[in-house]
């Protein structure tokens, strides 16, 4: 049985396969376009997991389409006529699109798979796949389901309950009330941009306090105890406009809109803490109902809201439920596989036995390159390298730039699905480096140094480092950093961490491993293991070997404004583009210092490529 699953439309387009109820393949649009968050027709992820599966299109069983258009269409439509004729201009925007592609799906479908598309369409809930995706992946034989997000049909969040091959709906929140998009309204009002901008704000409100909260609490929504909620829709803006706040909002909170890339001030401190943490109790609340709704230990979550990995961290040591398992592609991309996994085992009724190994296979269900395309790459481009004939020497070399202070570009294995970089297409660097976080932020990303980098840690050694009781494999945890190493700070440091600007909060030497460590002494922890992480676990064990110390920087390969790198040619173009020192695709090595000129000479016109976000 071949099913596929697609989101399009949106944000953040992908496709996902599964071969007799595995997954054999998923990626987003955005790897093969190169343009971040494409909510285009997903025709190359599409081309990619029938290429991997040695399929065509005309021998797919069934195709599934993460949500219901029509019954979204419906939303849009009561929503415009409700507030007409204030948002004309909203509803003039977004109707060619639905009266030429959204409306009439099972065509657009057919017609992008060349006429040729599987026995039938299926069109399950949005919140239906989110918590598809999220439980039947699970290691879980039932669970309490949490989905939360800015809106799907009509369903901002759900409580659903999974047992076997079945979920089931149990409690819903309704469009506009809507946790997602408060949080958006916050991140738009912040100067940054919606559903890309989130995690900045969130990254940012460590930095401040959270004075706001009573006042969101009394004059944005009312929360009642099961964490149901009403937003007062007087000072929101995205139901009939085209923007997210209104004038009444940026009075409420003494101020108007930060323009974006403008200076960020202690306003945007504060209301960056104050939304986050009406957010944390809001998820607590909701939680809590679940557990109540559903009795049972182990909750699952999925929806663009439990990438919020604060929440989470915080969720999990509420010690609420036992056990948490987190989507690692909780967006709309995920929805294309937890729409496939809903026909399987919901619809078609297929046995579902829960596997304590690692259904999502770390997050790696992406392309993969051999040694022979990589050096044909690299050879076309004149590019200087060396080819390691062992791992062993390959590892000791790359442990050893790592620890010299070396940036290094490390890509190897499957693309990761999803939007966190696993391992697999990420830049790395030495944990310790009190210069390394601004370094890499200034020099290589391109972004905001306020912003924290992850680390990724030894599985066995992570609560030598971190105050983390279980395993984090995708990112999607914070925790506090072991008080044994926290550094005391010095009365400058102590000065330095209260100062207007963020550089200097950001420079301060907080811990032993002060490049991933948060100005609340937090982290967003990746715990890593030989068996979903390979060479790449491998490598932080060598690392460890050489220096004493299991922890290294994983950020993103990419440049700000750029989706993360797919092929080796992205890699490479990314490298020369940036300062970082090393590449390393597989078994491949290249020096920056020793690339011919002719490949550093269009620096200037890649970066440009790519719009600031």
């Amino acid at each position: 049985m071949r099913i596929l699953g697609i989101s399009a439309f949106y944000h953040d387009s992908a496709a996902a396969l599964l071969v007799d109820g595995k997954i054999c393949a998923a990626a987003q649009e955005e790897r093969f376009t190169r343009k971040k968050h494409d909510a285009g027709f997903p025709t190359n992820a599409i081309e990619y997991c029938l290429k991997e599966a040695g399929i065509t299109s005309e021998q797919l069983d069934y195709t599934t389409f993460y949500e219901k258009p029509l019954l979204k269409f419906d939303r849009l439509l009561e929503t415009y006529l409700s507030f007409a004729p204030s948002g004309v201009r909203s509803f003039l925007a977004a109707m060619p699109q639905w009266l030429k592609h959204k409306l009439h799906l099972p065509r657009e479908i057919k017609k992008k798979l060349g006429g040729k598309s599987g026995k039938a369409f299926v069109f399950p809930r949005h919140h239906e796949s989110h918590a598809a995706s999220a439980f039947f992946p699970s290691p879980f034989e039932s669970a309490a389901i949490l989905t939360l997000d800015g809106v799907g049909e009509w369903e901002c969040a759900t409580i659903s309950k999974g047992k076997g091959n079945q979920t089931q709906v149990l409690k819903s929140l309704n469009f506009p009330h809507s946790l997602g998009l408060l949080y958006s309204a916050f991140t738009y009002y912040c100067g940054f941009r919606v559903n890309s901008g989130e995690y900045k704000l969130m990254g940012l409100a460590p930095y401040g306090k959270p004075v706001y909260r009573d006042l969101i609490m009394d004059r944005l929504l009312d929360l009642k105890k099961d964490g149901s909620f009403r937003l007062r829709m007087e000072y929101f803006n995205y139901c009939q406009g085209l923007t997210m706040t209104n004038d009444r909002f940026a009075r409420l909170f003494d101020g108007s809109r930060r323009l974006p890339e403008s200076q960020i001030t202690e306003h945007e401190m504060n209301m960056a803490a104050s939304i986050q943490k009406v957010t944390e109790e809001i998820v607590f609340r909701m939680a809590r109902t679940a557990k109540e709704l559903t009795g049972e230990k182990n909750l699952c979550l999925a929806g663009g809201v439990a990438l919020n990995c604060v929440a989470n961290g915080k969720l999990m040591r509420e010690k609420i439920f036992d056990e948490i398992w987190i989507q690692p592609a909780s967006g709309d991309a995920g929805g294309a596989l937890g729409s496939a996994l809903l026909l399987h085992y919901q619809l078609l009724k297929n046995p579902r036995r829960p596997s304590i190994d690692d259904d999502m296979k770390g997050g790696r269900l992406g392309p993969v390159f051999s040694n022979p395309d990589i050096e044909a790459i690299l050879d076309k481009h004149q590019a200087v390298f060396h080819r390691f004939k062992s791992e062993e020497s390959l590892l000791q070399k790359v442990s050893s730039e790592i620890a010299s202070g070396k940036v290094i570009g490390w890509f190897q294995d499957r693309m990761e699905f999803g939007p966190r970089a696993l391992g697999a297409r990420s830049i790395i660097g030495d944990a310790r480096s009190a210069a390394m976080q601004s370094q890499m932020n200034l020099r290589i990303k391109y972004r905001e140094s306020l912003r924290p980098f992850a680390p990724s840690v030894l599985r066995e050694d992570v609560n030598h480092y971190f105050e983390l009781d279980g395993d984090s494999p995708y990112m999607l945890l914070v925790a506090n950093v072991q008080k044994g190493i926290q550094r005391n700070l010095s009365e400058e440091d102590s000065a330095a961490m209260l100062d207007s600007d963020l550089i200097k909060r950001v420079n301060v030497e907080r811990s032993d491993i002060t490049a991933v460590t948060h100005v609340d002494m937090s982290a967003r922890v990746q715990t890593v293991n030989e068996e979903r992480h390979g060479r790449y676990y491998r490598l932080i064990r060598e690392f460890k070997k050489q220096t004493g110390c299991s922890v290294i920087i994983n950020t993103s390969f990419n440049v700000r404004g750029e989706p993360i790198v797919c092929s080796p040619e992205d890699a490479l173009r990314c490298f020369l583009a940036t300062d970082m020192d090393v590449l390393v695709l597989e078994d491949c090595l290249l020096h920056k210092a020793q690339q011919p000129k002719h490949l550093t000479a269009d620096r200037e016109s890649y970066l440009n490529e790519f719009a600031l976000d």
